[in-house]
C-alpha cells in the first residue's frame, strides 16, 4: 500500500476511534439534570446551599459530632428512630439499595440516621440498628434541644417526646431525606414517598 494512503487511512481510523470514544463516554457518563428533572425525581435542591448553624450531637461511637464533620463528602440524612415500625426501616433499606445501585459512586456519600428519640436511642442502640442495613451507615443522637435545633435548619420537623412513661410510644417526624453537601451546607432534600430508582438517578447526577 502506498505510504501516503496508509497514513491517511490510519489517521481516519484514529479519528473515528476518537469520535466513538467520546460518544460512548458521553452516553455512559450521567449528565447533570435540570431543575425540573430533579423535581420529577423528588429531589429539591437549594441554590445556593445554606450554611448550618452550630450544633453538638453524638455519633454511634459516643463521640462528639459537629457540623464541620459533614465536610468532604455528600451526606444523606434521615431523621427517624430505631423503634419506628415502618417508614424508618423501609427508608434505611432503600438507602442501602441506592448505595448498591450507585456502584463506585457510593463511596462519595455517607448515610446518617439522626435520632428524634434520644431517650431510647443511645449510641450503642443506633449502631446495632444500623448494622442491619449497612456497616457504613452512621447514627447521630444527643440532647433533644440540639437535635431539634438541627432538624429545623434542614426542614425535617418532628414533635419532640421527652420522658414518656409508655414504653412503646411513637414519634411523629418528617419522611424527607436531607442532603448536606461536601462543604457541610444544607443543599436540599428528597421528598417522601421515596423511590429507590429515582433517588439513584438524581444522586448519580449530583455526584458527577
Amino acid at each position: 500500500m502506498n505510504r501516503g494512503i496508509y497514513i491517511t487511512v490510519t489517521a481516519c481510523l484514529g479519528f473515528m476511534a476518537l469520535i466513538l470514544a467520546l460518544f460512548l463516554s458521553r452516553f455512559y457518563t450521567p449528565r447533570e439534570l435540570t431543575v425540573d428533572e430533579y423535581k420529577a425525581l423528588g429531589a429539591y435542591l437549594i441554590d445556593p446551599p445554606r450554611q448550618l448553624a452550630e450544633f453538638n450531637l453524638v455519633d454511634d461511637k459516643g463521640e462528639i459530632f459537629l457540623p464541620e464533620q459533614f465536610n468532604n463528602k455528600w451526606n444523606i440524612l434521615f431523621f427517624g428512630f430505631t423503634y419506628c415500625p415502618d417508614i424508618c426501616p423501609l427508608t434505611m433499606k432503600q438507602m442501602s439499595d441506592v448505595k448498591e445501585m450507585l456502584g463506585e459512586d457510593a463511596q462519595k456519600i455517607r448515610v446518617f440516621l439522626v435520632s428524634v428519640d434520644p431517650d431510647r436511642d443511645k449510641p450503642e442502640n443506633l449502631r446495632v440498628y444500623l448494622d442491619n442495613f449497612s456497616n457504613n451507615f452512621r447514627g447521630l443522637t444527643g440532647e433533644i434541644d440540639q437535635i431539634y435545633k438541627f432538624s429545623t435548619q434542614v426542614n425535617a420537623p418532628f414533635f419532640p417526646v421527652v420522658n414518656n412513661p409508655e414504653p412503646n410510644y411513637t414519634v411523629d417526624h418528617s419522611g424527607s431525606l436531607v442532603i448536606i453537601d461536601p462543604d457541610a451546607k444544607y443543599a436540599g432534600f428528597f421528598r417522601a414517598p421515596h423511590d429507590t430508582s429515582k433517588i439513584t438517578k438524581a444522586l448519580a447526577s449530583i455526584l458527577n
